[in-house]
């Protein structure tokens, strides 16, 4: 009997019964990270270390407080003692006097006290002293702990695809083995009396099979594990038992030829047989690929393509691809390259070609570049990028608004559908890692603090902006900046608070009551960075305690030892407390959480989220915020230390 296609049907229609017919979980396994690459991650890393764990140099030199160097120049240069040298590698904490240096390698632990590193290029050593022809400012030429990632960060997203990249973070953390999502098995099956292997000799009448060497190509490239169930004749028991046996050991079944409707229609009648899910597709409205065929079995597809090898390819990419990736969460790399604009001025790294990372935001029909400055050892900040630009020697700077090719690590749909810029927070990485959980929606996370946020969404080159501002004039949260910057009240989103206080050593060994002990001549303090919201908190509470004790404000602070010894991260800030580097420091419950400090709070910061006006009406976003105020969000921010939820 000739079976004839009634009713033909369009390829979204297709894709749409066969993913919400499929079972799309493969389980997972635990592999050795040295054959992970390729592999898509089954569960959300969180890094249980620092990188880099300590503070260490970033260039050769000498390790210098930086305020001993003021004035330093050419025709006035600066001397100190060489105290002595320490290499990379070195496990002995140093601790630096006044007038005093080190002698420093790359990578080499920086000494206590020591809050900047002058370039050997820059200094001249004379018996066991140097001079130093420039001056430094506090942090230069220094990686702080936790500056590239902090620990408890979320370092990847389960579902990420992992390349060489995401291997080298994984090996950089310490980690020997990691779950991946088992991966998926396919068998390919082609049909045809008509059909010949390789190597045999071609007869009239015959062809060579094309099909099943390419359908096992493209799986491949998809990750997945091929079985090859050989070549069927155009015989009825023989490819139900090829398709049954296909079924019992693979996830899904690939077919080729004997799809058409011919006489006999042998694939159609043994789908309707063998599949108790019966045949969800026969024919679709293109051209080529007409004759296509998929039935379900117990969640599994078999896909009958047709035999021509372009229909079958064309087919391939249109039904075949989309399944593979929303069961295996893989997609195809390809070395893709778009146009971008600049969201900044680059200064070019003049004399040398500079393969600069970036992040790419979409952004009203066209991409921006967001520039990536950091140390070659950040592999972590490599790892969330999207691609690179290409900065050749001759150039010496890029403006912002320059039009460059970026190219791409990933394909150009890999790109994600929601971007947040601003302050990093252990939180947000968890509320994200639940709405792609509930929506399947990715997100880019551009961590440049606040105010960044801020100025980006203002310049609508992000949808959200995660913000902790706050305004030492009116002691208010946020919501003045939001004005600042000229964003209406509506765009401000109350999200969570946090709570920040002392960080201070297991056992409080120097009895350390307060902040008022920053004025101990014996207590060494790491400050934050200038910007953010806690070195704001730290000098607002500081300004109180000079005025209370009718002390001047700028007098002070050059007393306080390490006070202009800046961190850039609350992991900094604890990992400088733990190694013994600093007595105290200000910083979230989290941090010292994380590395067993002890803790005095002082009181809580509100982190809210400011939603770009044009975003507003974004699926994604309505999402994020549904997401954030659900009940099940709250429940998990109140199990992380230091977090509460506003009553």
């Amino acid at each position: 009997m000739r079976r004839i296609f009634h009713r033909l049907m369009s390829i979204e229609e297709a894709k749409e019964r066969i993913l919400s017919g499929v079972k799309k979980d493969l389980g997972t396994e635990v592999v050795k990270i040295s054959d992970a690459g390729g592999r898509t991650l089954a569960n959300s890393i969180i890094s249980k270390l620092d990188l880099p764990p300590f503070d260490r140099a970033e260039m050769d030199g000498f390790a210098v407080y930086s305020s001993d160097l003021e004035g330093a120049s050419e025709q006035k240069p600066v001397e100190l003692r060489v105290v002595g040298r320490i290499d990379a590698g070195d496990a002995l904490l140093r601790e630096l006097g006044r007038g005093e240096c080190f002698e420093i390698a790359t990578g080499a632990p920086m000494p206590k006290g020591a809050d900047s590193v002058v370039m050997v290029e820059y200094t001249k050593k004379v018996g066991d002293h140097v001079q130093i022809f420039r001056g430094t400012t506090p942090g230069e030429n220094v990686a702080s702990a936790g500056s590239d990632i902090q620990m408890g960060e979320l370092v990847l997203r389960r579902g990420t695809v992992l390349g060489k990249r995401e291997i080298g973070l994984l090996a950089a953390i310490g980690l020997e083995e990691v779950e991946v999502v088992r991966r998926i098995k396919i068998g390919v099956l082609s049909t045809g009396d008509e059909l010949l292997g390789q190597g045999e000799s071609l007869q009239f009448g015959k062809i060579y099979d094309a099909n099943a060497p390419s359908i096992s190509t493209a799986l491949r490239e998809y990750g997945a594990e091929v079985i090859n169930l050989g070549r069927a004749r155009d015989d009825y028991e023989e490819i139900k038992t090829r398709v049954r046996d296909g079924l019992s050991i693979c996830d899904a079944v690939i077919l080729s030829g004997g799809t058409s409707a011919g006489a006999g229609d042998i694939v159609y009648r043994v789908l309707e047989e063998v599949c108790d899910q019966g045949i969800i597709v026969h024919g679709l409205s293109v051209k080529p690929g007409k004759p296509t065929v998929v039935a379900l079995h117990q969640g599994k597809p078999v896909f009958g393509l047709p035999g021509y090898p372009v229909s079958a390819l064309m087919i391939f990419n249109e039904i075949v691809r989309p399944y593979l990736e929303s069961a295996s969460s893989v997609r195809k790399r390809e070395n893709a390259k778009i146009l971008a604009k600049l969201s900044e001025r680059v200064n070019a790294a003049k004399g040398r070609r500079w393969f600069l990372p970036v992040h790419v935001i979409k952004k009203g029909g066209h991409n921006i570049a967001y520039p990536i400055f950091a140390s070659s050892g950040a592999i972590g900040t490599l790892a969330k990028a999207d691609g690179y630009i290409v900065i050749p020697e001759d150039v010496e700077f890029l403006d912002e608004g320059k039009e460059v090719q970026v190219n791409l690590f990933n394909d150009e749909e890999g790109l994600a559908e929601l971007v947040i810029i601003g302050s990093n927070c252990p939180a947000l990485d968890l509320l994200l890692e639940m709405l792609f959980k509930r929506s399947g929606i990715r997100s880019k996370v551009v961590n440049i603090g606040s105010l960044g946020g801020l100025e980006a969404v203002s310049k609508m080159e992000a949808d959200i902006a995660g913000i902790h501002l706050l305004d030492p004039q009116t002691m208010r949260y946020n919501e003045d900046f939001v004005r600042k910057f000229g964003l209406p009240d509506g765009s401000l989103v109350k999200g969570y608070r946090r709570l920040q206080g002392i960080i201070l050593k297991k056992g409080n060994p120097k009895s350390i009551r307060g902040l008022e002990d920053l004025l101990r001549k014996d207590i060494m303090f790491v400050n934050r960075n200038r910007g953010s919201g806690t070195r704001i908190l730290t000098d607002h509470m500081l300004r109180k305690i000079c005025n209370n004790l009718g002390l001047e404000f700028e007098d002070v602070i050059k007393k306080i030892r390490g006070y202009r010894w800046e961190a850039k991260t609350h992991s900094a800030v604890a990992a400088a407390v733990y190694q013994g580097r600093a007595d105290m420091g200000i910083g979230v419950m989290t941090a010292a959480a994380n590395y067993g400090l002890d803790f005095i709070p002082i009181g809580y910061e509100e982190y809210d989220f400011v939603v770009s006006p044009e975003s507003l009406n974004k699926e994604a976003v309505q999402e994020f915020l549904r997401c954030l105020k659900s009940k099940d969000f709250k429940d998990e921010l109140l199990k992380l230390p230091g977090y509460d939820a506003y009553s």
